[in-house]
């Protein structure tokens, strides 16, 4: 392809391009559902692939796939919700304790070390505002259901767009390898080379962040919150959790979740080392599957998407269109890597970066 071909491309690849944001910005409602169930069609496409290798037929793949995740998401329902639920009810009734020890021992430390002015932290009547607000999560969830349950169009609406979720959700996992098919077959002869190999590219940058980064996640939530909870750490489910969603950003999961469990582990033992040095024992032998084990394994030496581009591209999303833009954001983001590395490489083969 010309430098000259792709320039007298951009008109068109332009307007596409503000035709579909003009589109997903005006439907941007309802179309959560939808990509919803593209994005699960989507992460089992590849299943559904490998099922067929194996004499499997493409429906009865697809059937297959869809009763393991229905397995998956019924455990997590009946089983990590509860657990989850009851743990952030103990958690925030704990506040006041995190609050006093911070007020009465770390501030002054602070103020002895560096000979600043002390700051005091004002005083929180901590009974009133966690009965006022925070009592308990299930009742915080109950009343959120009660809000939602009094116009009767929200709860259709609501119904709906779940059971709407499963039903996109299969016919696009069957039909997936069909529709891509037609939508390149849609391409001017010209382009469908090029456009090919940049889908192929982005599909590599996304499916290793979206397949193998999601998945090094999950599996560091579970190892980190089946460790802490092993060696006897109180809320390990929620620090767990939240160290492997945070490991999204390298090494910020094990940050945040091994200063977070030192502090519980601190408070519970009362400062017993024992039960600290267990704590660090989980959080390195969890980074230490990761990068030999995990990463290798689920992402390989694919070049997915920077944390900070994903983290950029997520907040704009969700600004530009909601939820919608949120579920929009990774795909786009990787579409745009892939350009910009082919534009990049148009760019290097012009005069004006050849030139002396």
């Amino acid at each position: 392809m010309s430098i000259q071909s792709a320039v007298n491309r951009w008109p068109f690849v332009l307007g596409l391009i503000a035709a579909m944001a003009v589109f997903i910005w005006a439907l941007h409602p309802i179309l959560a559902p939808f990509l919803v169930g593209a994005l699960i069609a989507y992460l089992g496409d590849p299943v559904v692939d490998a099922l067929e290798t194996r004499g499997f037929g493409r429906s009865s793949g697809v059937i297959l796939v869809f009763l393991i995740l229905i397995l998956v998401t019924t455990v997590i329902l009946l089983v990590g919700v509860p657990l989850l639920i009851d743990q952030l009810d103990q958690a925030i009734k704990q506040l006041p304790i995190l609050y006093r020890w911070v007020s009465t021992s770390v501030l002054p430390a602070i103020h002895e070390r560096i000979s600043v002015s002390p700051v005091h932290l004002p005083p929180i009547d901590w009974e009133a505002e966690l009965a006022a607000r925070w009592q308990s999560v299930g009742k915080l969830l109950a009343t959120s259901v009660a809000s939602l349950t009094r116009s009767g169009f929200g709860v259709i609406a609501a119904v709906f767009n779940m059971t709407l979720i499963p039903v996109v959700a299969f016919y696009l996992m069957r039909d997936w390898d069909r529709m891509m098919a037609a939508i390149l077959d849609l391409v001017p002869i010209a382009w469908q080379q090029d456009l090919s190999r940049m889908a192929a590219e982005a599909n590599d940058v996304l499916g290793a962040f979206i397949r193998g980064q999601f998945l090094v996640m999950l599996a560091q939530a579970f190892i980190y919150s089946a460790g802490l909870w092993f060696v006897g750490l109180d809320f390990a489910l929620i620090l767990g959790t939240v160290a492997g969603l945070a490991s999204i950003i390298p090494y910020a999961g094990a940050v945040l979740g091994v200063g977070s469990s030192l502090i519980v582990a601190w408070f519970q033992s009362g400062g017993d080392l024992g039960l600290i040095a267990w704590v660090g024992l989980v959080f390195g032998v969890g980074q230490t599957l990761e990068s030999m084990v995990l990463t290798p394994l689920l992402i390989g030496d694919r070049i997915g998407l920077h944390p900070v581009m994903v983290i950029f591209a997520l907040l704009a999303g969700g600004q530009f269109a909601g939820f919608t833009g949120v579920l929009l954001a990774l795909p786009v983001a990787a579409v745009i890597v892939v350009f910009c590395r082919h534009a990049v490489g148009y760019y290097r083969n012009t005069d004006t970066y050849r030139s002396d």
